[in-house]
């Protein structure tokens, strides 16, 4: 670690645990705060840890830059030569844990040299409320790379996810879709792997679709609009994209206006009623701005329900990638990938604001994985000037949470909606704002179907 003059470990975790480094130690009563991996590792805190902000189910919540968390363990299985028990956010292991105390990979952790023993702390999977006969639901819900080469029980999993555990809801965007062929170099291109050049997820976009279908829930219909090979950044070759499945059952209809493809902005007009519309519907926000450069670019969909009109903004900004550990040798840490999605949140925000500026009473929705806090700068500049309220800050703040990284649980995804649908942010959720729910299904959870949880908001007409 770096010295800084101010070693406390008598007051820091992250000094006491470096003290500690190369020790045997023992964590008695450890509590869960990261579930299980598919690299057999788990993160917990010591019992009686105090001070760190908790979420509803006993987990430890980023809810600022200040509060790192910095108790948190990660017990690794690598010397155990055992398979690490399943274990969710919430959930004890009993009594001693036993091991050498190292740093790895931006955390410290203790290698067990015996498999723990895990206390279920009974945490279940959430299912939201469903939409009313005069309620709109828009959720998000980013997938996890999913492609046709996925097992088919990806796919049940996550139309059950959707029919029950999100009550079908009437609008859904989603995240990582990737192309029909899936990532063909999982590792890049190179001299021994070329892509196949497939950007299409008509395939993939069916294969969920008619998957929710036999699941019981509705015919869902899909837009979205397929990047330039290559250009859009997550898995290599997987080509990841954002799209809108909707269900026309319930009275909501897609508006398309043609035209939209991978490299042409939609833009605002003024109907002859005076009222705001797409130029293009789907369509693409400043597509050819450098912020989006390696990144995913926002599809812009108007939509009607029962004949009023609303817009939705499907994002999936730009990752974490490269920033430093929050654990790690540098204090505090540099997060130097803020630096992108604050231009991509700027070109958001400045598109929501023509919408406005045309129609000041426009009902617009934002959605996505945004990659980044409910407090960061991002979310500040997507609100600036009021033109856009954050609902994950209005929830109690023990609910406040998506996604869980090294034990903190935190917000990555987020629904945004215009001022024309909240009323007073002061009364919390109100005016044509019936609900909003971050749907715990995924993230607390060792049997997950995606690393995050979704979310919906619900919306009367």
């Amino acid at each position: 670690m770096e010295t800084t003059g101010d070693f406390r470990p008598d007051r820091d975790a992250i000094d006491f645990y470096e003290t500690l480094e190369s020790m045997l130690v023992e964590v008695r009563d450890a509590q869960v705060v990261g579930p299980t991996n598919s690299y057999g590792e788990l993160t917990v805190v010591p019992s009686g840890t105090t001070g760190a902000p908790r979420t509803r189910s006993g987990g430890v919540r980023y809810a600022s830059y200040e509060t790192p968390n910095t108790a948190r363990l990660t017990v690794d299985d690598e010397i155990v030569y055992q398979q690490m028990p399943a274990a969710n956010v919430g959930d004890t292991l009993t009594g001693a844990v036993s091991g050498p105390l190292s740093y790895d990979y931006g955390t410290f952790r203790v290698y067990p040299t015996s498999v723990p023993t895990v206390r279920s702390g009974g945490l279940t999977k959430e299912v939201t409320q469903a939409p009313a006969r005069n309620e709109v639901a828009i959720a998000t819900f980013n997938v996890e790379n999913l492609d046709p080469t996925d097992r088919q029980e990806k796919f049940d999993r996550l139309a059950e996810t959707i029919v029950h555990n999100l009550a079908a809801p009437d609008v859904l965007a989603l995240e990582e879709v990737q192309d029909d062929t899936g990532p063909e170099c999982p590792n890049g291109p190179s001299s021994t792997c070329t892509s196949d050049g497939v950007v299409s997820a008509d395939r993939t976009l069916r294969m969920l679709t008619d998957t929710i279908a036999a699941a019981g829930g509705p015919a869902y219909q899909w837009r979205q609009i397929s990047p330039v090979n290559l250009a859009d950044g997550g898995q290599p070759t997987g080509n990841i994209r954002v799209a809108f499945l909707f269900r026309t059952d319930r009275g909501v209809s897609f508006v398309d206006r043609a035209g939209g493809d991978a490299t042409t902005a939609t833009d605002v007009v003024r109907r002859a009623d005076g009222q705001a519309a797409l130029t293009l519907s789907p369509g693409r926000i400043a597509p050819g701005d450098e912020a989006w450069q390696d990144s995913r670019k926002p599809l812009a969909g108007e939509f009607t329900y029962h004949g009023r009109t609303f817009f939705v903004i499907a994002n999936h900004f730009n990752s974490k990638g490269g920033d430093e550990p929050l654990l790690g040798r540098w204090q505090p840490p540099v997060r130097s990938s803020e630096t992108q999605r604050h231009a991509q949140a700027g070109l958001v925000h400045d598109f929501v604001a023509r919408i406005q500026a045309v129609q000041p009473d426009a009902e617009v929705v934002v959605v996505g994985d945004l990659n980044d806090f409910e407090f960061s700068r991002t979310s500040q500049i997507l609100q600036d000037g009021r033109t856009l309220v954050s609902l994950p800050s209005l929830l109690a703040p023990a609910e406040r949470y998506s996604y869980v990284f090294d034990g903190n649980s935190q917000v990555l995804d987020q629904i945004l909606v215009s001022p024309a649908l909240i009323g007073n942010r002061s009364a919390g959720f109100s005016g044509r704002v019936r609900g909003y729910d971050v749907v715990h299904v995924n993230a607390e959870f060792a049997d997950q179907v995606s690393d995050h949880d979704p979310q919906v908001v619900r919306i009367s007409p």
